[in-house]
């Protein structure tokens, strides 16, 4: 399944880790509750090279919505100093093994830039196989990079709800069940309970083998079909801050579904406005 626009496996991120225009990223990030810090797990050990991709800092600080996406200036100059330009090839992992690198593989695929690919299995998996970690931040030198943003592959509050109301979009979300279902309280405080009306649960670990590797083939296809989503139609994914949600659209993109976009907002924005309609159960 290695395809350098999509997923990579540890063996193939292994035989070409010492590429030149090989670039890769730690993209970890947890929920506050995880107890977990990134940027101290990074600097502790990570992949030999590794950058760290701050979900939370390289994002739109003009929104009070947790790490939208950020402008395009903005991450064109973060690149820049990380020393990640045109002509890389990005590869993106997380100490999860597979969870917030989606976020930022469909962050580079919105911004126009189409070699990049999430390490199947993450870090979790590489470090099972005994590969070579190290403590030393990376030499940095920037490297030019050019952007075109892809408007298409990213929704807003308004063209979800129009979406709704016209159901000529399917929206998918990757939260647990019990959160869709609006059993159990948002760990955001002072958001609603429940679904986007007309929703889809399709929780992103559904879409995960044991090790915390994507499924393969009919198994991915299967959990999408399972949860009741008609893959010859437009998707629109959603989660809790936007993060789980481009689990949902890696898988998408490995299937061959082309059609797809995320909501960014999700429900830390839907869940907010009490005008906005919710559906529990």
């Amino acid at each position: 399944m290695d395809d350098p626009k999509t997923l990579v496996s540890t063996e193939w991120l292994a035989a070409h880790l010492s590429d030149p225009d090989l670039r890769v990223l730690d993209a970890s990030w947890y929920m506050p509750a995880s107890g977990r810090n990134a940027r101290a797990e990074y600097d502790e050990a990570h992949i030999p090279g590794a950058r760290f991709f701050d979900i939370d800092d390289i994002s739109d600080h003009r929104s009070e919505l947790p790490h939208m996406a950020p402008p395009v200036e903005k991450f064109m100059s973060r690149m820049r100093s990380m020393g990640v330009g045109d002509g890389h090839q990005v590869v993106v992992y997380d100490g999860m093994g597979l969870f917030s690198a989606a976020r930022v593989w469909w962050l580079f695929k919105l911004m126009g830039k189409t070699d990049v690919a999430v390490l199947d299995g993450g870090l979790p998996k590489w470090q099972a196989e005994g590969r070579a970690v190290e403590d030393m931040p990376p030499v940095l030198r920037e490297r030019h990079m050019t952007v075109q943003r892809q408007p298409h592959l990213v929704k807003d509050v308004s063209q979800v709800a129009a979406a709704i109301k016209l159901r000529d979009w399917q929206i998918v979300d990757a939260r647990s069940a019990s959160r869709f279902r609006g059993d159990e309280p948002e760990p955001r405080e002072g958001l609603r309970a429940g679904h986007m009306p007309g929703a889809l649960n399709l929780p992103f670990g559904t879409l995960l083998q044991a090790d915390g590797t994507l499924k393969r083939d009919k198994d991915l296809r299967a959990a999408f079909e399972d949860a009741g989503v008609d893959l010859d139609r437009r998707i629109i994914t959603t989660c809790g801050s936007g993060v789980t949600a481009a689990v949902l659209s890696l898988g998408l993109e490995v299937l061959g579904h082309r059609d797809h976009a995320l909501y960014d907002g999700s429900w830390s924005e839907w869940g907010l406005f009490p005008d906005l309609k919710v559906e529990q159960g």
